[in-house]
């Protein structure tokens, strides 16, 4: 089931692809099969068909499950992170979703100064200010980018979203659009010791939408691994 799913999503990537309205950024799509409450022998699978990055919710869930994979894989934390679980996070993660506030990014660099580490990050926005959801306000990425570059340690390689869940995709649309035009906006002001590289947004309800409107990263769990048994 999960190579039959898989060369569906990748088929719907290429689609989207073909179907964008306007030249973006970046013409290519990593797709990150979130792995949550799915056992290592789905993610095996998923890994042995062509998956090569896997993001997950939970740190510790993570760990467990790097211990008994037995493949090499990149390491994407999608989930909220706590300070406290920082250290975990920069040893055994490559890029880190969801930094949204400036005490989390300085204890993301002192930690990965002790590492000798620079950590690359996604800063998390909430495009549309959802009470539920972590993510910096759109007017606040700017300047709260410009800050955070100053830490050495740490590297702003992009943005996330996570839109909300809308039964018709197309309604997801002007927010993607929303977070594409701030991206490309701070990736021209070319920021010291910031690269706009990854832009991540799109999920399986979803994902054809954000890469439509230029997302070069799509989270996708349901959409390879099927419904999840929640635990």
């Amino acid at each position: 089931m999960i190579v039959e799913n898989l060369a569906i999503v990748q088929e719907k990537v290429q689609q989207a692809l073909n179907n964008r309205l306007n030249e973006k950024f970046d013409q290519t799509v990593k797709l990150i099969a979130v792995t949550k409450n799915n056992d290592i022998y789905a993610m095996r699978e998923a890994i042995d068909a062509g998956i090569k990055v896997v993001g997950e919710n939970r740190i510790q869930e993570a760990l467990d499950k790097k211990k008994e994979l037995n493949r090499t894989v990149e390491w994407h934390l999608i989930g909220h992170l706590q300070t406290n679980k920082v250290k975990q996070a920069v040893l055994n993660f490559d890029l880190i979703h969801s930094v949204d506030s400036e005490r989390l990014a300085v204890e993301i660099n002192k930690v990965a100064n002790s590492l000798n580490k620079v950590q690359e990050i996604l800063v998390q926005v909430n495009v549309v200010n959802e009470i539920s959801k972590f993510g910096l306000n759109i007017e606040q990425v700017n300047s709260f980018i410009k800050t955070i570059s100053q830490h050495e340690n740490l590297k702003v390689v992009g943005l996330m979203l996570i839109a909300p869940y809308y039964e018709n995709p197309e309604e997801a649309r002007p927010i993607f659009r929303k977070l594409y035009e701030q991206f490309m906006e701070i990736k021209n002001q070319q920021i010291l010791n910031v690269e706009m590289k990854w832009l991540s947004m799109g999920m399986t309800n979803d994902y054809q939408v954000a890469i439509e409107e230029g997302a070069n990263i799509i989270r996708v769990g349901t959409g390879i691994f099927g419904q999840r048994k929640d635990v």
